[in-house]
């Protein structure tokens, strides 16, 4: 019974949040897969489909972590298979790439289809003296496909590699194919999608289970199409996705696919306040703060005490309604504050909330006079701070307005203002 693990999007050298740490962590999340479900697992081999590296120009420690892990898996004598994605793929006009690179150092397989004279499609079977081709048979009874990063012409690929893989000799007992693509429907916002009737000719052309990678959410449709979704979150929202990788069964009776958590993965933790408008800037910095302790107290006592390769990445996210100008709650000041507080790799503070708007309703023959001092009254009583002052400071501001507009003097203006603010009264 051929198994074997499919990972995808592990994107060694991902370098956002300027933190060499996360850095570290997408290795450690990959190194700590592999073992635990490879090695562990006594797979016969491993797909890589697609993103291996975040960037197609790597540094010379990300390249040393990418050998690294194949090399434990090389010392197993597990072969490992991999595709090209969007992240790593080769330059334009390049005829290599790092992936191309590993696999001349006999790191990997990279499985990759030719074009003939005439543009058709063609699968050649991997040579391992040449360090080429699109296709491999195994020993364990298991045909392995690979393909580009075909981006917006997939489509159209899709046809040609269908009729390529039809060419081939009769396969053994099972068909696997490596495509590195989304399907549309799986997450929101998501334009470029493949739809289902798109990817069909692969499946009538005897590919059994679909290597997916790109979304970075795990998803499975009609037992054949599979997606482990990233090793790794690459940022906050992907926290709440289901990920893994897949430890795969091969049998005579189908597919059995089990997607796989139990390795290392940063923990991140998303915070939320709701505002009601009511609020002043030390009461919202107070309740960031009760929040992030609460919740750092309950993480540190079911963690107990955690190294830093633990602390996690926490999100506070402010949304609701405020009662001050955005401007007056000193937004850097409170993140780096909080994050000292909290103890978290990464903090991310996001004020997503909107200041309070009063509109009073008035009557089509309210007065001029009548409709400033409402207007001046809703915009003093969207500030936390004069909210029961509103209708006296609006009636004195328009009062201002019209001896600024009868020619007093500016005596007379600034007596008028300080007898109006003597006369409102502090919160």
């Amino acid at each position: 019974m051929p198994r074997f693990l499919h990972l995808a999007d592990i994107h060694l050298g991902f370098d956002r949040y300027d933190s060499p740490q996360r850095t570290q962590d997408f290795f450690r999340a990959f190194y700590d897969a592999i073992e635990t479900y490879a090695i562990g697992g006594k797979v016969d081999f491993v797909l890589l489909a697609g993103d291996i590296f975040e960037h197609r120009q790597i540094k010379p420690a990300v390249l040393n972590q990418a050998q690294t892990c194949l090399k434990v898996l090389n010392d197993a004598g597990i072969p490992v298979l991999a595709i090209e994605g969007n992240h790593d793929n080769r330059p334009f006009g390049s005829n290599t790439s790092w992936l191309r690179y590993l696999a001349e150092g006999g790191f990997m397989i990279l499985l990759e289809p030719d074009t003939s004279h005439q543009g058709e499609v063609i699968y050649q079977p991997w040579n391992e003296e040449e360090k080429r081709g699109g296709y491999i048979d195994l020993d364990c009874g298991v045909r392995v496909l690979g393909s580009y990063w075909y981006g917006a012409s997939a489509p159209q690929a899709i046809p040609q590699l269908a009729d390529a893989i039809k060419t081939l000799p009769p396969p053994p007992p099972h068909t696997v194919m490596m495509f590195h693509h989304g399907l549309e429907g799986q997450i929101g916002r998501y334009s470029g999608a493949l739809r289902y009737g798109e990817l069909l000719p692969l499946k009538q052309a005897g590919v059994d289970y679909l290597a997916l990678g790109h979304i970075h959410k795990h998803y499975t449709v009609e037992n054949w199409i599979y997606n482990p979704g990233s090793v790794e979150a690459n940022n906050v929202e992907e926290s709440t996705y289901e990920r893994g990788v897949y430890l795969v069964n091969l049998t005579a009776e189908g597919i059995d696919a089990q997607l796989k958590q139990d390795y290392y993965q940063r923990p991140i933790l998303r915070l939320c306040i709701t505002a009601k408008g009511k609020e002043t800037t030390e009461e919202i910095e107070a309740e960031a703060i009760a929040v992030v302790d609460k919740a750092m107290n309950s993480f540190f006592t079911t963690r107990g005490n955690t190294p830093p390769s633990d602390q996690p990445i926490l999100e506070l996210r402010i949304e609701g309604k405020v009662g001050f100008n955005r401007g007056d709650l000193d937004v850097r000041r409170l993140q780096q504050q909080l994050k000292q507080a909290s103890n978290a790799l990464i903090f991310l503070l996001k004020f997503e909330a909107s200041p309070v708007t009063y509109r009073t309703s008035l009557s089509h023959q309210s007065s001029q006079t009548i409709i400033e001092q409402e207007i001046f009254s809703d915009i003093i009583a969207a500030n936390a701070n004069f909210q029961n002052q509103g209708h006296m400071v609006g009636q004195g501001l328009s009062d201002l307005k019209t001896r600024c507009v009868d020619g007093q003097s500016e005596e007379e203006l600034y007596l008028f203002i300080d007898q109006l603010l003597q006369a409102t009264p502090s919160e």
